[in-house]
């Protein structure tokens, strides 16, 4: 009988989508482990999760959610490996891998002197995913002339305390060299000068072989943010998917099944359909309409980037368009529906339409990851880190339901608003400073990528983008919502001019109509009123709105953090493309915000 896996632990299931997912470090009392890849998960009692649009475009057949066995019952689940290899005793200081401490099964202690040990701090790592133990043997003796590692010493780890900086923790050799001090350890020459190269590994896969790779790599905190960028994806639910018939097929995956199998399945299942007031020739109908839509498709092959871009523009349409309720919340996940209110008093704005969001539901994929800088469009795909060694038709997603308020910008204003020169010139500041960017990335060995794509920053983008940071501030104080639990959804090209701001989370129905309740015209109206009071004047003007560069990658101009700036995780863009005075205009009068034209 094999031995029963240890029990580490327990994190929420979402977070192994978003914070702790594959390939990621997670602290446990006085361990570290890495989340090890999709193949060595136990999903036998994961429940699947579709989204058709979505899982065409990432071109697998389903999702999952992250296992969660139940404690009393559940052997198995997410499992993890131990990460870094090197630890260090307290009392001793002996800085060495955890196998020569000998700690007692299930623990992470030294035997000598019952001690609880401490995992490393320091790892590398380089931008194609791969990860190592920091190289402490070559960096002690890397003044020395004999080849380090086979001078027959111990390491150790000392800190002084004197100061809270790298320079108080100093390695120590045994075999009498001098003691060398952590800093330095983190300049972006420091490993290639000692000849250090990545040596490709990924400790995350099961049984997975060295990758050749050129890239140098670079010494990381092990809980530093850059260690693990989550690529993630996500989809509303909307109609016709995930609604009566079309939700009935999915959930019970009748798509491609037999006409003699589905008519079996109904005979023991009558009630299914009468909730749906279908019959069976009807779900026959509909699974061969999509097995011809589905053969179609095939012959042409969308290329991902405009896959993503279809996706919001379906979603668009359908947010423009609405969707009464007319199924109970099990067969109909969107519900979309005009507001009761005048709608002049929004249009005064140059708002042309609010519709109230009522039931939404979103599935977020985890699709890959990459460490070191974030990731950008002139990325190459080798950046991005597997999260399995076997190809599987699914990746761990999570669920969420909700509700928000979606906003259409009125097209007549808005394109008058748009050919300003002044306005132009502005958005350009940021465009070149994005383009330029770009071409860094792009032209970066690092980046494994010889492709210059270009800006997507249009004076649109920064006014819907600002738009929906100064509406999800103001809900947060009026609304009594914490920004962080507000998000983002932005529909912005030559024929989307539109902001979705929504609540939604995956261990409840989302809200109970309180975000719904900020989406009537009369509320609405109050709200972008205060708003763009709050928003003429930040705390750090006149730098602020004078600002022609700010943030990560000067891709922010009239944009702090004591104005429109939100919490990463409502932001879509990591807090980029954002100026306030696309809103409210510059203090020179030299641009004229949306908001301060006349109707």
């Amino acid at each position: 009988m094999p031995p029963r896996a240890r029990k580490l632990g327990a994190v929420r299931r979402s977070q192994l989508v978003t914070t702790y997912g594959v390939g990621s470090m997670i602290a446990i009392d006085n361990e570290s482990f890495i989340v090890a890849g999709l193949d060595s998960w136990d999903i036998s009692e994961a429940p699947e999760v579709f989204e058709r649009r979505l899982a065409q475009i990432l071109g697998v057949g389903s999702f999952r959610l992250p296992p969660a066995p139940d404690a009393d019952r559940g052997t198995d689940g997410v499992r993890v490996r131990r990460f870094p290899d090197f630890y260090t005793c307290p009392k001793c200081h002996a800085l060495q891998s955890f196998s020569r401490f000998n700690s007692p099964v299930g623990s992470a202690a030294c035997l000598e002197c019952i001690e609880d040990l401490v995992p490393s701090r320091f790892v590398v790592a380089c931008e194609y995913g791969h990860i190592d133990d920091f190289p402490f043997w070559k960096w002690v003796h890397r003044n020395v002339d004999r080849e380090s590692g086979f001078c027959g010493g111990g390491l150790s780890l000392h800190t002084n305390g004197s100061t809270a900086s790298l320079r108080s923790i100093e390695i120590h050799c045994s075999c009498g060299v001098s003691a060398v001090s952590m800093e330095g350890a983190f300049r972006s020459k420091a490993l290639r000068d000692l000849g250090i190269r990545c040596e490709g590994k990924r400790p995350w896969l099961r049984n997975s072989a060295k990758e050749e790779c050129d890239q140098q790599p670079r010494a990381m905190q092990r809980g530093s943010s850059s260690a693990w960028h989550p690529i993630m994806h996500s989809a509303l639910s909307i109609p016709p998917w995930g609604e009566g018939l079309h939700a009935l097929i999915e959930k019970h995956k009748l798509i491609a099944a037999p006409e003699d199998s589905i008519r079996w399945y109904f005979q023991s299942r009558p009630t299914l359909l009468a909730n749906l007031d279908a019959t069976v020739e009807d779900v026959i109908s509909l699974v061969k309409a999509i097995q011809e839509a589905d053969g179609g498709a095939g012959e042409n092959e969308t290329p991902a980037t405009k896959a993503h871009t279809t996706l919001r523009q379906e979603e668009y349409k359908r947010l423009v368009k609405g969707n009464p309720e007319r199924f109970t919340a099990e067969w109909q996940q969107f519900v979309c529906e005009k507001p009761t209110g005048d709608p002049a008093l929004v249009r005064e704005f140059g708002i042309d339409c609010s519709m109230l969001v009522k039931r939404l539901r979103e599935v977020r994929a985890l699709s890959s990851f990459v460490r070191g800088e974030a990731p950008t469009e002139a990325d190459s795909d080798r950046r991005l880190a597997r999260l399995s060694s076997a190809d599987l038709d699914w990746l761990p997603a999570m669920e969420v339901s909700g509700e928000g308020v979606f906003l259409q910008l009125d097209a007549t204003r808005l394109s008058k608003w748009e050919s300003d020169h002044a306005v132009i010139a502005r958005s350009d500041w940021v465009r070149a400073n994005h383009n330029a960017l770009l071409r860094e990335r792009g032209a970066s060995p690092k980046s494994g990528s010889a492709k210059h794509p270009e800006s997507h920053v249009t004076p649109r983008l920064l006014l819907l983008h600002t738009l929906a940071h100064t509406l999800i501030n103001e809900w947060s104080l009026d609304g009594g919502y914490p920004a962080s639990s507000l998000r983002e959804r932005l529909y912005v090209d030559d024929d989307m001019s539109g902001l979705l701001i929504y609540t939604a989370t995956s261990d409840s129905a989302g809200s109970l109509g309180g975000v719904v309740a900020q989406g009537e015209p009369e509320q609405l109206s109050r709200t972008i009123r205060s708003a763009l009071a709050r928003t003429e004047w930040c705390s750090n003007d006149p730098l602020c709105m004078e600002a022609e560069a700010s943030g990560a990658g000067s891709v922010n101009m009239a944009a702090c953090h004591a104005c429109v700036l939100l919490p990463e995780t409502s932001c879509e863009t990591q807090n980029s493309f954002l100026d306030r005075a696309m809103l409210v205009g510059d203090q020179a009068g030299t641009v004229r915000g949306f908001f301060s034209l006349a109707p």
